[in-house]
């Protein structure tokens, strides 16, 4: 009686699962194209912290690159071979 009875839950128990899962499946369906749309504005447009950031490694890139040219031409005047356009201090 007990396994006539669960035959008949069964059923109902397992179509829960089944509606969940074509919900749930709906609901991805559904929202994909929101997710797609927004990883696309977000790789096209730039924030202005990341605008802010990337301008700040450029200052940080070009003022190294300055700071070793000045260490090169330096090194010129103090070995005596300077460069034609160098201006070296006088001894």
């Amino acid at each position: 009686m007990a396994r006539l009875a669960f035959l008949f839950v069964l059923p109902a128990l397992l179509s829960g699962c089944v509606v969940g899962t074509v919900a749930k499946t709906a609901v991805t369906v559904a929202t994909l194209p929101v997710k797609v749309v927004s990883a696309g504005v977000d790789a096209a447009t730039t924030s202005q912290s990341e605008a802010d950031e990337k301008r700040g490694r450029e200052l940080r890139k070009a003022e190294e690159e300055r700071g070793r040219q000045q260490r090169q031409l330096e090194e010129r005047c103090r070995k005596g071979k300077p460069l034609p356009t160098d201006v070296c201090p006088a001894p």
